[in-house]
């Protein structure tokens, strides 16, 4: 299953550390089949604030995520970025084919007290025809 390291990045500098770290990253990525899917701007808020950037690389899964910011070649450059860009990074593990968020949200539910199972929404093609809609 994929996994993706997610960095918020805020204060944005151009410092020469930091275009020195774009220079290398990407051979501290290779070993681990790690990928950019989103590197900064732009980007367009529809709801609420989004102060910096944000970056997305994704890695085959999360023993290569977590192997490749361990690696000492990444933590040689890491300095390069954090000396002069505040942000928060984080691992995650992706979903597989087929992800259903009814599933999970089945699962949550039955995690709760007092939850119950949701019956599916009723469509109007199965709805019961009611005698007080006036229809």
């Amino acid at each position: 299953m994929p996994a993706y390291g997610f960095a918020h990045l805020r204060d944005r500098r151009h410092h020469p550390d930091v275009l020195e770290y774009l220079v290398r990253i990407q051979d501290t990525l290779d070993p681990f089949h790690g990928r950019f899917l989103i590197h900064g701007p732009p980007t367009a808020v529809v709801e609420g604030s989004w102060p910096g950037s944000m970056v997305l690389i994704e890695f085959p899964g999360m023993a290569e995520a977590r192997a490749w910011y361990e690696s000492p070649e990444y933590q040689r450059i890491l300095r390069l970025r954090a000396d002069h860009i505040s942000g928060d990074l984080v691992l995650v593990e992706g979903v597989g084919p087929g992800y259903d968020p009814r599933e999970r949200a089945e699962k949550l539910r039955a995690q709760t007290p007092g939850q119950h199972t949701r019956q599916p929404a009723q469509t109007p093609a199965t709805a019961p025809a009611s005698a007080d809609t006036g229809v």
